[in-house]
């Protein structure tokens, strides 16, 4: 990773670039280390001497694109906002803001998250691990449960709305151009104030 890091920023973002478009249209396997070499305008050989092997380049983007985001969150993350249907789409907005950093970061993660191949799948394990316990205790942290319906078992509300709502985030469309999102997070602000009426009482609304 050092003579990866040496290397400067410009030429840096072009792998990264190349890496995240070829690993998020074609899967881990499928993807040509030759196809990446080219599109960033360097041999294949220079990637494996940024990157000991395919895997290392690939867990190396799955990080970077989830520590992207995470640092992101944490950093915008406003615990003031106690109501659960807010704060996610608080979280949700500070997410797709920090994934416009990489244009491909979109399609790699939605392919990250359906990998399959063993010879990443422990190391994805781990990563993606990490993510849903940063997840969970952002989105339950301290949340207004009194403002939902009598009878509702808020605790297992609130798993189902969260593990839902990233459901609709990953079918964001891995061919999008960037405007795409404004529609797309209209669409699943939309859905998240049906989910509002359903789960909370009539005041809160």
């Amino acid at each position: 990773m050092e003579k990866f890091l040496n290397i400067s920023k410009e030429k840096q973002d072009q792998i990264i670039e190349a890496g995240l478009k070829a690993f998020g249209q074609n899967g881990y396997k499928k993807a040509s280390i030759s196809d990446i070499a080219a599109s960033a305008g360097i041999s294949k050989a220079m990637i494996f001497y940024y990157f000991n092997s395919k895997k290392e380049l690939y867990l190396y983007l799955a990080d970077l694109c989830c520590g992207i985001v995470i640092n992101k969150v944490k950093e915008h993350f406003d615990s003031s906002v106690n109501d659960f249907f807010d704060r996610l789409k608080m979280t949700s907005e500070i997410k797709m803001e920090a994934l416009k950093k990489y244009h491909g970061s979109f399609s790699f993660l939605e392919s990250m998250y359906k990998e399959k191949d063993e010879e990443v799948q422990d190391g994805l394990k781990n990563l993606m691990s990490g993510i849903q316990e940063t997840a969970e205790s952002l989105a339950f942290y301290e949340v207004d449960l009194s403002k939902f319906k009598d009878g509702v078992d808020s605790q297992l509300a609130l798993k189902f709305l969260l593990l839902a709502a990233q459901g609709f985030i990953h079918e964001l469309p891995s061919d999008y151009e960037f405007e795409v999102i404004d529609k797309f997070i209209e669409d699943y602000y939309a859905w998240l104030d049906i989910m509002k009426n359903n789960f909370y009482k009539e005041e809160y609304l």
